[in-house]
């Protein structure tokens, strides 16, 4: 095995243990009958609140596994559990059901990750030189860009930046000790531990994607700019935030562009969006398809959050033809 694939696999296993020893976190006692009720709005909240509370907490989610959580829509009766809970974990303008429920229902202690983490405007990664090209030439066309929009909105992927994520765990620790102070000392260790474990998956992403044939990743949808700006890659997505928006031809022909430009040889598909139009236009262009996943939801598989990271670093490697 070439040295530099030893050195990522080494530093992926260090996260991996590093993670799996914070994985259960803090420990229950006999005596603790009633645990810590934590409501998080989608799946990575849910991983932060699971790894800094442990078994002192009971995390539920308001979106499904394997369901999109952009338009998740909720019930009456979760409706009525953002009040009924000790803490509610969301980001708020990410999605509207769960927004209007934490307004309608004033949680008692809420955690919103739009106030920790520094959050980027969508877009900022999604043109390249060649796809500015081709906008000159597309820009005539009035569906030349559908989900134009997205250029200013806020982009709520920050999860798929490991440090970014780790930027949630000590005020979540901090709300949990508000209400468990006699556990206090234990949540903040929990947070210091997950922090330790993502800074080792941060590592190995900055080591595996260092030295690559080709820095433009062309995806499903804008979910990666944040993975982009931390590893100085160029997202080029053929949809814009919403994974639900269908490119316009227009938009079809620039991804060309991009691709014959910069020597794209892997069109980046997703677990939770119809694969279709990408492995149409990658049949068409002579590429190949890969599945990177955004985590926006909990994995069908059973991975978590570090095995889906793992799984995401490979497909980019392999499509990127990184060494």
């Amino acid at each position: 095995m070439p040295r530099s694939a030893l050195a990522l696999s080494g530093a992926l296993a260090a996260g991996v243990l590093l993670l799996a020893a914070c994985s259960s976190g803090p420990q229950a006692s006999a005596a603790d009958e009633d645990r810590t009720q934590v409501l998080a709005s989608f799946y990575p909240l849910q991983y932060v609140a699971q790894q800094v509370g442990g078994d002192l907490v009971e995390v539920s989610s308001l979106t499904p596994p394997g369901a999109e959580p952009h338009d998740v829509e909720l019930s009456p009766r979760q409706v009525r559990s953002v009040s009924e809970t000790d803490l509610v974990l969301y980001l708020s303008g990410f999605q509207s059901a769960v927004d209007e429920a934490v307004d309608a229902r004033q949680p008692q202690r809420v955690v919103d990750a739009a106030d920790v983490v520094d959050l980027l405007e969508g877009g900022a990664h999604a043109h390249g030189e060649g796809e500015q090209h081709a906008e000159e030439h597309a820009a005539e066309e009035a569906d030349a860009h559908e989900e134009e929009g997205d250029a200013h909105a806020v982009d709520p992927h920050f999860w798929l930046d490991p440090q970014r994520l780790a930027a949630l765990a000590q005020p979540v620790a901090d709300a949990l000790a508000e209400i468990d102070p006699a556990n206090a000392d234990a949540f903040s260790a929990a947070a210091d531990e997950l922090a330790a474990a993502l800074a080792d998956v941060d590592a190995a992403y900055g080591t595996g994607l260092a030295t690559c044939e080709r820095r433009v990743a062309v995806t499903s949808h804008e979910a990666y700019g944040y993975l982009a700006d931390a590893y100085d890659l160029e997202q080029v997505g053929m949809s814009g935030l919403d994974p639900e928006a269908e490119p316009s031809p227009a938009r079809l022909r620039e991804i060309g562009d991009v691709v014959r430009a910069n020597g794209v040889t892997t069109l980046f598909t997703e677990t939770l969006v119809n694969p279709k139009v990408a492995e149409t236009l990658a049949g068409d262009l002579g590429v190949t398809t890969a599945v990177l996943d955004p985590i926006e939801s909990q994995p069908d598989s059973g991975a978590d959050y570090r095995a889906v990271m793992e799984q995401n670093l490979e497909a980019l490697r392999a499509g990127l033809g990184c060494s």
